[in-house]
């Protein structure tokens, strides 16, 4: 029976928005565990076995004195955010226009500089970038390697001199304490396709940049925040690409069952039964909105 409400959103975003939520919920509980970085390690992998080929963990002192600084510390960089609209043009946001997510005036190393440390990586690799709760994203060698200068270098940033205007506060100073978000995963953009002269990530650039099987939420609402990984643990080198689940958390390569330089390297963990339930929870608690729309 028609109750004669109309919903000023349509049933597609409502849908979306769901999925979003319970995604949010998912890295929430997920992230309970982790907390602010100091020390990476940096693991190539073999292709087919799995096994470790090289392997060097590094801490953020060690990163800035032996390998090029990445920003200076006064200038902000940006990442935008998901743009709610049922019209998936608009979604991508050509002109970057709105929700730019401001991640301060961040500094610190190149990924490319990182994977240098166990013998770099080739075209064909894939770079995956993890962090202590296990959610972890995965790059092509050439955005790694050899980024356009609208996405700009993958940093993992480990000081912030000046915290957002907006927005995630993410604390000033060096990780752990007084940048409680570090280390975490900035694209360095450069300036050249906002009108303002920012330096965002923006969708569009994402679109044009990345290949379409790693945009992040494509399906949904396109948001180059969801690559902002923070409390960065583990940077991978897959050779001939990551071949694991792309959805399910990762184990750390420095867990009981992966002391061995030579054993074969799990590729993903199952998500856990509790953060199932809490997916489902959020899910049965919005279908009665939706039969009331």
């Amino acid at each position: 029976m028609n109750s004669g409400y109309t919903s000023p959103l349509g049933r597609t975003t409502i849908c979306r928005i769901t999925v979003a939520v319970i995604v949010a919920a998912l890295l929430l509980c997920a992230g309970a565990a982790a907390g602010p970085t100091t020390n990476i390690t940096v693991t190539k992998i073999a292709a087919g076995t799995g096994d470790i080929i090289a392997e060097k963990t590094v801490d953020y002192l060690w990163m800035q004195e032996n390998l090029p600084v990445q920003g200076d510390g006064v200038t902000h960089y940006y990442h935008q955010g998901p743009v709610f609209s049922d019209d998936k043009e608009e979604a991508w946001d050509r002109n970057e226009t709105k929700n730019y997510k401001d991640h301060g005036a961040v500094m610190g190393t190149d990924i490319a500089d990182l994977c240098s440390l166990v013998g770099g990586a080739e075209p064909g690799d894939e770079i995956m970038v993890r962090s202590g709760d296990g959610y972890h994203v995965e790059f092509p060698y050439e955005n790694v390697c050899t980024p356009d200068p609208r996405q700009g270098p993958m940093v993992v940033t480990w000081y912030n001199g000046e915290d957002a205007v907006s927005g995630e506060r993410a604390g000033v100073g060096y990780t752990p304490e007084d940048y409680y978000s570090g280390m975490r995963l900035v694209f360095f953009a450069d300036g050249s396709t906002n009108a303002e002269g920012k330096h965002v990530y923006g969708n569009w650039d994402m679109h044009e940049t990345m290949p379409g099987m790693v945009h992040h939420f494509f399906d949904l609402m396109p948001s180059t925040n969801g690559y902002t990984a923070k409390w960065v643990s583990e940077v991978r080198i897959y050779e001939d690409g990551f071949t694991g689940d792309t959805s399910a958390p990762v184990k750390s390569l420095q867990s009981e069952s992966a002391e061995s330089t030579t054993s074969a390297v799990p590729d993903a963990t199952p998500t856990p039964a509790p953060l199932v339930l809490i997916a489902a929870g959020f899910a049965l608690a919005l279908v009665p909105l939706r039969r009331r729309i």
